[in-house]
């Protein structure tokens, strides 16, 4: 790769090519997009998801584990080859919150820069925050019922980012001045399942024991934010989108399907609660269930049906557009 740091942005043409790899505590993630902010439009050239789970283990020692690294950088090699490929303009790569707790994050960081040609950015979960807000609100000008101020909730491997506001033009700056508040907690999948959900299926003291360390962050969210002043919930990341595939009824995954999907609250209840007396086996034989997400789906789960029934949320707007999708649009606002 030719960029040199962190981002790379051309402002010559009214449309930029961008790449936006986010490297999380379970997933990395690439998006390759053509971005034309006069016109508010973004559209997808290539977009793909690897589980590598980074974070293994990164909350009991502090420390990414080599054979998580090794895991992370070969899926990283392959985007490196379709990024060249798609000759794209600006780069951007950004890391969240196993790097941020990793006593080694500088292994991590030595090894993108070899594999990618691009320093990454280890981002604060107030920044994680603020582009997941961008990238999911973009888009929801026209759909049904999407009424501000929206609550974002990004449920990821090791933290979930709550943002509150109204939406910002997707042109504009990232997020992050008058009426918008974002919080970072450690509530996330990776975290939660590696802590307590140990059963298969996990045993009630167990979930118990999850929904417990959940309680304790939404009360610091409650808070740092009138969450439940929301008119909308707008619901990011795999375990969301994974729990409305089931409330639809997919046989198969199908992002255009989930994207926008408006599901009750009832609904992730139920899912939730099948989830957890679910085997390893049982959740692997769903048809949408990706098999990197098989083992920690529970925690995901039963961090949005708290959350849900937490700030009185009678239904979850499900979004496939996140912070892949404000890493693009912040780059081709040349940031």
């Amino acid at each position: 790769m030719v960029v040199a740091g962190p981002v790379r942005a051309v402002t010559a043409s009214p449309v930029t090519r961008v790449a936006a790899v986010d490297c999380g505590t379970n997933s990395l993630r690439l998006l390759v997009a053509d971005v034309d902010p006069a016109a508010g439009r973004l559209t997808d050239v290539d977009r793909r998801m690897e589980i590598v789970r980074l974070g293994q283990g990164v909350d009991a020692t502090g420390r990414l584990a080599p054979e998580a690294l090794d895991r992370t950088l070969r899926a990283l090699a392959g985007y490196a080859k379709i990024i060249e490929a798609a000759s794209a303009d600006a780069v951007r790569m950004v890391a969240t919150s196993a790097t941020r707790d990793a006593a080694n994050a500088a292994d991590f960081v030595r090894g993108v820069a070899g594999v990618l040609g691009v320093v990454p950015e280890v981002l604060s979960g107030q920044d994680e925050a603020y582009l997941s807000f961008t990238g999911a609100t973009a888009g929801l000008a026209g759909v049904p019922g999407a009424a501000a101020p929206y609550l974002v909730v990004d449920i990821g491997g090791g933290s979930t980012e709550f943002v509150l506001g109204d939406r910002r033009p997707a042109s504009g700056p990232v997020p992050g001045g008058t009426g918008i508040r974002a919080l970072s907690v450690d509530i996330g999948c990776v975290r939660l399942t590696e802590r307590h959900l140990h059963g298969d299926p996990p045993t009630p003291a167990e979930t118990a024991a999850a929904a417990a360390d959940i309680e304790a962050a939404l009360d610091q969210v409650a808070a740092a934010m009138p969450a439940a002043s929301a008119r909308t919930l707008v619901g990011l990341a795999g375990s969301v989108t994974t729990l409305a595939a089931l409330a639809l009824g997919l046989a198969e995954y199908d992002p255009a399907r989930i994207h926008h999907a408006s599901v009750p609250a009832a609904q992730i209840a139920a899912q939730t609660r099948r989830l957890l007396a679910q085997t390893r086996a049982e959740r692997a034989a769903l048809g949408v269930m990706h098999p990197g997400r098989v083992d920690v789906i529970g925690g995901g789960a039963l961090v949005l049906d708290h959350v849900m029934r937490r700030f009185g949320c009678t239904e979850v707007l499900v979004s496939e557009h996140d912070i892949l999708d404000g890493l693009a649009w912040s780059l081709a606002a040349g940031r």
